[in-house]
């Protein structure tokens, strides 16, 4: 009862607002934003590849991958999105790489996790790992973004969360304005799994933000797979 009071009084001094567009919320629902946003970020008006999760044509055939993706060699297994990399979802995927975005982050990750709980559960997965950032850059932004979408996907579904199992030992340059053959080149050897993962025979929800060519992807699980891991999925907030 006391809780109770001090989160009415709480709520009363500082009530809760969309984490997107700052209205009111009435009641602390969807994760923390309002209906219109929670809509925006989880409506994908397209048909997705079942590989790399880009926007494909409603009759095309995607059995062996969609004509971005066919001619290229995953160490990933599949991939699933939230939506496309636009309008309000990609605002705050750029939002949450800048303080204070964990906060944001997790609301987003709780979120994704909701609406693609069946989902999730349907992969199999035992332990959800976030793509690491370089020591040196999370250092400077003080914190991984990804691994906050991670643990509130892992929070919501009960599966393990590691995010020390991965680890990204080589500073690598933006894959912005790298070229798909630039992407893959920039990537490679870039993560290592930990000596402390337990990996042999297990699967993995590999989590990240944004998956472009999936050339980071495919590093990040080709370590995981090196270390024993049975299979990965990646599940990205938003492709490009």
């Amino acid at each position: 009862m006391i809780a109770s009071l001090f989160r009415g009084l709480r709520e009363l001094a500082y009530p809760p607002v969309c984490a997107s567009c700052s209205a009111l919320l009435l009641t602390n629902t969807a994760a923390g934003f309002c209906g219109s946003c929670a809509s925006a970020l989880t409506s994908d008006p397209h048909e997705t590849c079942p590989r790399c999760a880009h926007a494909v044509g409603s009759y095309a055939e995607t059995a062996q991958g969609c004509a971005q993706c066919r001619d290229d060699r995953f160490a990933f297994e599949s991939a699933f999105r939230l939506g496309p990399y636009d309008g309000v979802l990609r605002d705050l995927i750029l939002a949450a790489k800048h303080r204070p975005g964990e906060q944001l982050a997790e609301n987003v990750g709780h979120l994704w996790a909701t609406h693609h709980e069946a989902k999730i559960r349907e992969i199999g997965a035992e332990i959800v790992i976030p793509v690491a950032l370089h020591w040196w850059k999370r250092l400077r932004r003080g914190f991984n973004q990804t691994a906050c979408l991670s643990a509130a996907i892992a929070d919501r579904v009960g599966l393990d969360h590691r995010p020390d199992w991965l680890r990204r030992v080589r500073a690598t340059r933006s894959q912005v304005s790298l070229s798909p053959t630039q992407r893959r080149t920039n990537v490679v050897g870039a993560f290592r799994a930990s000596w402390r993962a337990q990996l042999t025979g297990r699967s993995v929800l590999l989590v990240d933000d944004v998956l472009t060519t999936g050339a980071t992807a495919s590093e990040a699980a080709k370590a995981l797979r090196a270390a024993g891991a049975a299979r990965v999925v990646v599940a990205v907030l938003a492709t490009r």
